[in-house]
């Protein structure tokens, strides 16, 4: 369905792309990941015909359907958000607005109107309006929000309502730039369970490695101009990427060492008349040999560390009696919060519910219209925004932006952590306004590292951030001293950092002291217990007759009748056998929860030695603890199933 045969691109006299191949056919689901600049975007352009290639074609199908999802700033006009999830194509957004216009005008007589109709009715659109709705729903689009123009929403809610338009089309080829990046967890969970069914080919850029791991089929890393394929989900890419450099690796060392040999044997005899034909037939040799490459290095990864903030009171903050409301739309009423110091917790629950709310009274951004605010002793809050350029100037420089602090630093000092966060040499010059997505958030990271507070409030923090970011994000998060409240929608990032949950529904909140997949499974239990007192509630609701039927004995109660000595014993026998499963159960999971424990130990000595220059100067050390590390991944994947499976079985009481 889509060809792209030796490609080559340069943008701004650098090389993205050189000589680089990739077939898309109709079932494929599609990962394409690298770093941020890799050319990700680029790549899009070319296959969407916004670009042209420098060398190579591209080619696409005849009749083929594309559809595409920008990372961000999807226009909207005076079109309804259904009117915009249902115009698929420019005839029918035509229709819909020469319809609008006329009902509102009261002309429904004249031709122009009926025609329009016509088209509308040709063109399916009445039958699109329901799936339109459905989607929207699935998205988390209220009933009220399908008549609102889009443009009055958000631009996080312009781009899901373009997403539904998307899904309402169903193009041959889906071309999705971060689809997640403006979805909350439930919606993100709906939209990832609608793709898995999706009857078309997708391609889609995207740094969630577990959304990666549930729909993709293979992986294409763009990684030193070239195009890598990878067959299966992130994690299989991850393992064979190792498998490919170590065996690249040593079939380059074993190439040189021929080639060394051959060249020793040249040098030696060439000057030798006896031995000069020889010689000249070894360099010959060395000329006809396909050279192998070594594998290339790394690409570049930003390295954070959160300097320790001062330490802070037991009681980090404290909400009492907090209401708030937008308007006429309560959001809380008679909240009650309150964080330790040391916690991580994570906001989960319903778009709309609130989360980014309690972030911003917790910062002090928002104020209740009751209640008291009170952060404990000597704290300090530090509040990363869900959108960065709220907190930046886009007409500073990068190196001015963060020096427009409170307690601003020295250029040296500034420049310093700047080129840890990837903006080196001129770089740093940049306006604000002309960065990219993961520019701003790394940016905003770095303002927030100058001044480190011992709360830190985080909304979307990995957003725009790509997977080796987010990697360096929470390894420097997992050695932070504060407190931390965060919301995410990136499933590996809240199971990396978060130790306790917060469930906001209807400006209710319910914590689980457990990390998310406690919660998961709490809640998951609460649902069915919901279910069963639901399905208990019918039973009991059974006509009058139906449970008179059922009953035996004297004035409608059934008698009960007396146990013999042998019914007493088989029930003694069947309840130590359940307690005996029950603690054989126990020690299972608990034997699995400590060699799980001592392997994720093993993991981050496995990492601090990497992360060691000296590692890398004794040879093959490196080697064998990427090796080991594997291992113990596999090993790790492998046990914390069984746990899981183990502890999805209940033990009989």
């Amino acid at each position: 369905m889509l060809t792209l045969s030796s490609v080559s691109k340069a943008f701004a006299g650098r090389t993205l792309f050189s000589d680089v191949s990739l077939q898309v056919n109709r079932a494929d689901r599609i990962g394409l990941v690298g770093p941020n600049g890799a050319g990700k975007s680029t790549l899009f352009s070319l296959i969407l015909r916004e670009a042209s290639p420098d060398e190579g074609k591209v080619i696409v199908e005849k009749n083929a359907t594309l559809g595409f999802l920008p990372q961000e700033s999807a226009p909207a006009g005076d079109e309804t958000v259904l009117e915009l999830a249902c115009a698929i194509s420019p005839e029918l957004a035509q229709a819909q607005r020469t319809i609008k216009r006329h009902e509102l005008a009261g002309t429904h007589e004249e031709e122009e109107y009926h025609d329009a109709l016509g088209t509308f009715s040709e063109l399916g659109g009445w039958q699109l309006e329901p799936k339109a709705k459905r989607i929207l729903h699935g998205l988390a689009f209220r009933e009220a929000d399908f008549d609102r123009e889009a443009r009055t929403m958000s631009g996080g809610w312009i781009m899901r309502a373009h997403l539904a338009r998307l899904l309402v089309m169903e193009p041959d080829l889906l071309l999705l730039d971060e689809p997640t990046n403006h979805l909350d967890l439930e919606s993100l969970y709906w939209f990832q369970e609608y793709l898995e069914s999706y009857p078309g080919a997708i391609l889609m850029i995207s740094h969630d490695r577990e959304f990666l791991n549930a729909l993709v089929d293979s992986i294409v890393e763009i990684a030193h101009q070239k195009l890598n394929r990878y067959r299966g989900n992130w994690d299989k890419y991850v393992v064979e990427k190792v498998q490919r450099e170590e065996v690249q690796l040593a079939a380059y060392k074993n190439q040189q060492k021929e080639i060394a040999s051959l060249q020793e044997f040249a040098d030696r005899f060439r000057a030798k008349a006896s031995k000069a034909s020889q010689a000249q037939s070894k360099l010959k040799q060395i000329d006809r040999m396909e050279k192998i490459e070594a594998p290339l290095s790394q690409e570049k990864t930003v390295h954070m560390r959160f300097p320790q903030p001062p330490r802070s009171g037991i009681r980090a903050i404290a909400l009492k009696d907090i209401d708030f409301s937008y308007g006429d739309l309560t959001v809380y009423r008679g909240m009650n919060f309150e964080a330790e110091r040391g916690q991580r917790t994570v906001l989960v629950g319903p778009n709309g519910a609130g989360k980014s709310t309690l972030l911003k009274i917790l910062a002090g951004v928002l104020t209740p219209a009751r209640g008291t605010h009170e952060p404990g002793h000597n704290v300090k809050v530090g509040y990363f925004a869900q959108h960065r350029m709220e907190g930046l100037n886009p007409r500073h420089t990068v190196l001015e932006a963060v020096q427009d602090m409170p307690n601003p630093v020295g250029e040296q000092q500034a420049r310093t952590v700047l080129g840890s966060f990837l903006f080196r040499g001129d770089d740093v010059f940049k306006p604000v306004g002309v960065l990219s997505g993961g520019e701003k958030t790394r940016l905003a990271l770095v303002k927030l590292l100058l001044d480190p507070p011992n709360l830190l409030l985080m909304d979307e923090p990995t957003t725009h951030l790509d997977i080796g970011s987010i990697d360096a994000l929470i390894g420097a998060l997992q050695q932070y001293e504060g407190t931390l409240i965060f919301i995410s929608h990136d499933v590996h990032f809240i199971r990396a950092m978060a130790r306790t949950v917060l469930h906001i529904s209807a400006g209710k909140l319910t914590p689980y002291a457990g990390d998310y997949q406690y919660y998961l499974d709490k809640s998951k239990a609460t649902s069915e217990r919901a279910a069963l007192t639901a399905g208990d509630k019918l039973t009991n609701a059974q006509p009058a007759s139906a449970l008179a039927a059922a009953r035996v004995g004297v004035g409608g109660n059934a008698p009960t009748p007396r146990k013999s000595k042998e019914q007493k014993r088989a029930e003694a026998d069947e309840r130590q056998a359940r307690s005996r499963v029950k603690k054989e159960h126990e020690a299972k999971v608990a034997s699995l929860e400590m060699q799980i424990a001592a392997l994720e130990t093993r993991q981050q000595q496995i990492t601090a030695e990497l992360e060691k220059p000296e590692t890398y100067e004794a040879g093959g050390a490196a080697m064998n603890l990427n090796r080991e590390s594997i291992s113990v991944s596999a090993s790790l994947e492998r046990l914390t199933a069984e746990w899981e499976a183990l502890s999805a079985q209940a033990p009989p009481e």
